[in-house]
């Protein structure tokens, strides 16, 4: 299990400077973002993606394996998670207090939560 990250970079997020990298690829079963751009999440059975707005304001999370991506806020207003299946993928913004899904493939009515 690990998390390799790409070239380190500098990125203003929430009006704090944030080092980070671009990209991660992450083959842990538990990750808390921290600045990236795209995660690619594999080599693992199931993962659980952590949203963290003060440090992270928009990802792209591409799954090759069964994701989970949760957060302390709501997502679309409405949902506490979010499930990515294999190969599937989804871009999300934070905005105004909540993170919101600007695109996706692969995902489902189904793999939303309320609870």
């Amino acid at each position: 299990m690990a998390i390799y990250k790409s070239i380190p970079s500098i990125r203003i997020i929430n009006g704090r400077e944030i080092r980070t990298s671009d990209n991660a690829i992450v083959s842990s079963p538990r990750y808390r973002t921290s600045g990236e751009s795209c995660i690619i999440v594999k080599d693992i059975p199931e993962a659980q993606i952590i949203l963290d707005e003060t440090n992270t304001d928009h990802l792209t999370i591409k799954s090759i394996t069964k994701t989970i991506i949760q957060t302390n806020l709501l997502i679309d207003d409405k949902f506490k998670e979010i499930e990515l299946g294999n190969e599937s993928s989804v871009e999300l913004k934070f905005v105004m207090g909540g993170w919101y899904i600007l695109s996706s493939d692969g995902l489902k009515e189904e793999d939303l939560s309320i609870d």
